[in-house]
């Protein structure tokens, strides 16, 4: 049985600016999950429906409901702490 193993985030530590990335990269990981699922030639729908592909989260992020806002930034604060954790840094040019 797959048991997935996350690199160990727990010890990161975001400064203030770093977490105001989260949201901004919440959208473009909805904006970029959005646009491959249109290429694919899934539509909006009233619910998902996999052999129609349609689903309902396809519509701008600002009309999603917070669960799935939710979603895209435990993507996006995973991804900001994961580059931390694995030594890189962060700057704002």
């Amino acid at each position: 049985m797959y048991q997935p193993k996350p690199i160990d985030t727990s010890g990161v530590t975001l400064p203030p600016e770093i977490v105001q990335l989260t949201e901004k990269l919440a959208i473009q990981v909805h904006e970029l999950w959005s646009r491959q699922r249109i290429a694919d030639g899934w539509t909006h729908g009233p619910h998902r429906d996999d052999v129609k592909k349609q689903h309902p989260n396809l519509v701008p992020y600002e009309e999603l409901a917070d669960a799935d806002r939710e979603y895209d930034r435990i993507t996006a604060l995973g991804t900001i702490k994961t580059i931390l954790a694995l030594g890189y840094t962060i700057a704002k040019k």
